[in-house]
Parts: structure tokens; sequence; C-alpha cells
């Protein structure tokens, strides 16, 4: 059983964590890595001759454009990650249809190929926006991978389907959705595999939860080029904020490494297709 693994390509500053230090007037000015750390991810990818896909913001593809192509040309799945990593709990749909669709064209016309998939900024498909499946769905897109069955104070609905499905009645009809990874103990959902997950938790509990999910079906594996830099300019947070944002950086790619060896990984739009989800993948975009 493959499972998916994907990269949310932004810069360290575009954090949710930062949102109320660092203002958009100011990303410009700032120094940017994302290139960088994006790399190292896609050099440990060749290394060890795993594919996943990359959910990239529009922001970061019409600064990096470069990057982008090198993503598809090492066989990469290209996704969205929106335009200017806005939360879709503080945009209305007409913002929210603007943004993904602007997004969805810089990548596409960048790389010439189809973006099918989607990841909300702070998986932010909420109960309360629900509404943006059918945006989602009417914009081209054919699988979305927002949805964490967890509770958090910023996201998730507890009660979702924890495994990759079809969603046949309501929000989204017609679209695939592929969950964030949870590992049901005592009727609780608890997280696995992903971003602060992935580093804050042992790597033991990563490790076994892992195998116990994929004996059942595909689990989601996800992190931030940022996660792998220890280098990275920091900003004083309040304590919760510093420790999700800053801990381990320095021990995430030897953890992803781990996990990438031990597991069979590859981009989520193929997994979703092996379980005959998505149609056959869509032949590249016309030029």
């Amino acid at each position: 059983m493959r499972s998916a693994l994907t990269v949310d390509v932004e810069e360290y500053f575009q954090v949710e964590a930062l949102a109320g230090v660092v203002s958009r007037d100011e990303w410009d000015r700032l120094e940017t890595r994302v290139a960088w750390e994006t790399g190292r991810l896609l050099d440990l990818f060749a290394r060890e001759g795993v594919r996943g896909t990359f959910f990239t913001l529009g922001w970061v593809a019409r600064r990096h454009p470069a990057l982008v192509k090198r993503i598809v040309a090492e066989g990469h799945e290209l996704a969205c990650h929106g335009d200017a990593h806005r939360m879709i709990t503080q945009m209305s749909p007409e913002a929210f249809r603007d943004d993904v669709t602007a997004a969805k064209k810089t990548l596409e016309d960048i790389a010439g190929v189809a973006v099918d998939g989607y990841r909300a900024p702070t998986f932010s498909v909420v109960r309360a926006t629900l509404w943006a499946l059918d945006v989602l769905r009417d914009a081209g897109f054919r699988y979305d991978a927002s949805v964490f069955p967890i509770r958090h104070d910023r996201y998730g609905i507890p009660d979702a389907p924890r495994w990759p499905h079809r969603i046949t009645e309501g929000p989204g009809a017609g679209l695939a959705e592929f969950p964030s990874s949870t590992l049901r103990v005592l009727g609780r959902n608890l997280p696995v595999g992903g971003g602060g997950y992935l580093r804050l938790l042992p790597m033991e509990y990563t490790r076994r939860a892992l195998k116990r999910l994929t004996r059942e079906g595909p689990a989601m594996v996800y992190l931030h080029p940022w996660e792998i830099d220890a280098q990275q300019p920091r900003f004083g947070l309040g304590r919760l904020a510093t420790l999700r944002s800053y801990h381990n950086l320095d021990d995430t790619e030897a953890r992803l490494a781990t996990l990438i060896r031990e597991f069979a990984f590859a981009p989520a739009r193929d997994v979703l297709t092996d379980l005959g989800l998505l149609d056959v993948a869509r032949a590249t975009k016309a030029a």
C-alpha cells in the first residue's frame, strides 16, 4: 500500500503563527529561503528514488518559476496551496474563488501541466467552510487534501471520514478527498506523520502509527520546506507558537528520510488513482 508524500511549498514567514507578527506588506522585503529549502527536499527525494506532491503557493511560483519547473521535471506532482496563503475562514466565497483560480492558472501556466489537487493553508476546510469544496470542484480541481479529522484550536473536523474517499453528496460532490492521517485510540483521533506532529511527537510513535495505518490503507505524510531549515530567521513568539514553529527543525530531514526508507510513497494523485477514486492521471496540459 503506497502512502502519499506531500510538501506544502511556502516561505517560513507565511505560517499562520506569524500572522500577527509579520505583515503581508513585509513579505517581499524578507529573506527568501523557500527555493533552497525545497531544493534540499528535492535532492533528498532524488537520492531515495521517491516522488511526491508539492502543494505550491501561487505567490511562491511567481517569484520562483524555476523551482516549479524543477518539481515537474523531476517527476513530482504539482498541486495548489492557494495563492496568498490565506485561511479560507478569513475569505468570502468570492475571494476564495479568486484566490484558487489565480493560483491554479499561475501554476499551470508556468509548469505546463494540469493541477488537480488542492490543500488549504492551515487545513482551513472546516465545518463552516465546506462551501469551499464546491468552489474547488467548479474551478477544475479533482481532489482536496484539506480536511484534518481531529480537534484543534485552528482547524479540524473531528468526525470526518479518516480515509481517502469520493464525496458523493453535499458540498464538493464529485471530488475525491484525501484527509490527513489520524490514529484512532480510545474513541479519539490522534494526528500522525505531518508537520509539527512529525517534528514534536516521538519518532517511535510516528513509525508505529504509520505501520498500523498502512495495514488498513494509505497514510498522508506532509511537511513544509521551512521545517528542515534550522538556520531560518526566527521571530519572537509565545511559548506554544515557538514550540510549534521551531522545535526539532534540525532533526526533521533525518526523520523524513527514515520514513521514506521504511514505507512506500507516491504522489497523492497516484495514490488516489490506485484506489479508483480518480481516473487515470490526465496527460500534460498543452502549452
